[in-house]
């Protein structure tokens, strides 16, 4: 009798911390886009509601209103971003899966804006910032997160 007990309890933890932990508005989408696809490509994205999936490699240190998703195709990634306080992703979330649903949009930025952009960044993930990898204006695709499903 104990050790069934016992083998109930460990079922049960487990399937408690293999919870989804769900995040801003109900996922409505069913089809999922590579994010491979959206970097690719990304001005045939711009507008365009998306549902992604990758691990998440960053997590907003100072309000947890952005994660970075690592691409499919192993080498690049893109940014999940919120308003701040919509959402709170939270830190332990990195190096979990996440699915989220938002909208993909462009941000263009002058040289100066930029330097801005990153040094801010850099600020928020208690890192150096090199103002010469900053060479000119920047075009930053994101996915505006409308909500998210971390497991």
């Amino acid at each position: 009798m104990i050790k069934k007990l016992f083998v109930l309890a460990v079922f049960l933890s487990a399937i408690t911390f293999a919870q989804t932990e769900k995040y801003g508005k109900e996922i409505t989408l069913k089809e999922k886009t590579k994010i491979s696809e959206i970097t690719s490509k990304p001005e045939e994205f711009v507008g365009k509601t998306v549902l992604v999936e990758g691990e998440v490699l960053d997590v907003c240190p100072a309000a947890g209103c952005w994660m970075e998703l690592k691409s499919d195709d192993e080498a690049g990634k893109i940014k999940i971003k919120v308003r701040d306080g919509d959402i709170v992703f939270p830190m332990s979330a990195k190096g979990k899966k996440a699915v989220v649903e938002g909208t993909v949009y462009k941000i263009e930025l002058t040289k100066e804006e930029a330097l801005e952009y990153y040094e801010h960044l850099a600020e928020e993930k208690g890192v150096e910032f090199d103002p010469s990898t900053v060479t000119g204006p920047v075009t930053i695709y994101q996915v505006k997160g409308l909500g998210a499903e971390i497991n």
